[in-house]
């Protein structure tokens, strides 16, 4: 009974295992936003930021403490005292002070009134959550790139695998053909071992595309942050192949762009906190205290025991003017200049660089649909001389080499095909980012 328990809680793993999971791009990217390490990271990333800016704000309300200690003194200090307090004039009377045990304990509060630092750093914690906001809009941007294209990469590579299934079949029909008739005496030998050869190299061919989809899969998976052990199926549909409207997009509303304006913003939020060094800082303080002296361990004791209770409090303002920092506060400053100098010629480069990347996208988009005209009427004629040259075989009117000749070019017309589809796709994955809105293939 044990026995067969196990074997069907393993024939259910092993079902539940090899379950099969069926992607459509849309399922792949919105799998990979919520899986994905780089993604659930920059959404950390983002929480982390509230909590720097708690940490800012803290700067700016009370800094209450309580604070406590007891201390014994083996050997007092003795004091040179005028004996005139002790009725010996004109002597010096050496004289402790203090009791062999002392305790304190009490609470004290700091409060800034004033400190222009605190004031920046606060602007510049709210700037730094919007950084990790643009941050990890730009990491799911990459992230859905990425996993865009190699979808479409496995999607083509099985395309390819189909064209390969096919010309197998056909080989394989030309092949029965060839063997009825030599065996009827009507065809040579070495014409049914040519076909023979081809149906070998073809499944070779086949078995390194299959190779070529389980690694393309693999690297799927990787991107979305499913195991590799999962089997996935790629949905079939349709590549709708339309003309590009030639249009320049703003490259302000790249991500990219707008990561480097909030670096800008947080310099220039740093520059401020170190002219702050220069500004005078004024804070509250106060404290109060209850101190226990006595020969005796203070703790719990009283004045029966030589032990006497007292408190104390003290209420102040700390002004601090800043007069001379050793020029270490100026040299700071220039050196956020230039930094915010290196920042502004790195937005003038992102803006050539997003535009050539937009303007190859373009160039790559139209000449892909170029090819993919060419290669579909391609097809079409391939096809057909494929079907005549079969029909003329049969008939005795077209040799063998004729025949295998027109089933290559139809092969490679359709492979050919195939990859302008996928060039096509990867530009138009380029196009859409150039737009900023790689997030609207999630809608698709």
């Amino acid at each position: 009974m044990k026995t067969r328990i196990t074997i069907a809680l393993l024939f259910f793993a092993i079902v539940s295992q090899a379950q099969v999971q069926r992607l459509s791009l849309k399922d792949a990217l919105k799998y990979a936003l919520e899986n994905k390490a780089d993604a659930k990271k920059a959404k950390l990333e983002v929480e982390n930021s509230n909590h720097k800016i708690a940490e800012v704000r803290s700067r700016a309300l009370p800094q209450i403490s309580l604070n406590g200690s007891l201390t014994y003194n083996p050997i007092l200090q003795l004091n040179a005292l005028p004996g005139d307090f002790f009725g010996q004039p004109g002597t010096t009377i050496l004289a402790p002070l203090g009791q062999k045990w002392n305790s304190v304990g009490g609470a004290s509060l700091t409060q800034n009134i004033f400190d222009y630092s605190v004031f920046t750093g606060l602007k510049a914690a709210k700037s730094t959550r919007e950084f990790y906001q643009v941050n990890a809009q730009l990491t799911e941007e990459q992230v859905i790139e990425k996993v865009a294209n190699a979808y479409y990469q496995v999607f083509v590579q099985k395309q390819k695998l189909n064209t390969i299934d096919s010309t197998l079949e056909n080989t394989t029909k030309v092949r029965n053909i060839i063997d009825g008739q030599f065996k009827n005496g009507l065809a040579k030998k070495i014409d049914l071992d040519r076909v023979n050869v081809k149906l070998i190299n073809l499944n070779s061919t086949r078995q390194q595309l299959v190779n070529g989809v389980q690694m393309q899969e693999n690297s799927l998976k990787f991107l979305i942050g499913l195991p590799a052990s999962t089997p996935i199926e790629i949905v079939k549909e349709d590549i709708q192949v339309k003309p590009f409207l030639n249009e320049t997009p703003s490259v302000t509303n790249r991500s990219e762009y707008q990561l480097l304006e909030k670096q800008k913003t947080l310099l220039k939020y740093q520059k401020e906190s170190f002219v702050a060094e220069h500004y005078p800082t004024l804070s509250l303080t106060a404290n109060y205290n209850y101190i226990g002296q006595g020969p005796v361990m203070p703790l719990g004791a009283k004045p029966a025991d030589g032990v006497y209770w007292s408190d104390f409090s003290a209420i102040g303002l700390n002004l601090r003017i800043p007069v001379f920092t050793g020029f270490a506060t100026r040299s700071k400053v220039r050196q956020a200049d230039i930094s915010l100098q290196k920042i502004e010629e790195d937005l003038k480069d992102s803006q050539l660089a997003l535009g050539l990347e937009f303007e190859n996208a373009k160039s790559q988009l139209n000449n892909s649909l170029i090819t993919i005209n060419n290669q579909k009427e391609n097809v079409t004629l391939a096809q057909e001389v494929f079907s005549n040259t079969k029909n003329n075989y049969v008939n005795g009117l077209a040799s063998l080499t004729d025949l295998l000749d027109a089933e290559n070019a139809l092969t490679e017309a359709k492979n050919n095909y195939t990859s302008a589809l996928l060039e096509y796709k990867l530009a138009e994955i380029q196009i859409i980012k150039s737009k900023g809105e790689l997030k609207t293939l999630l809608n698709q």
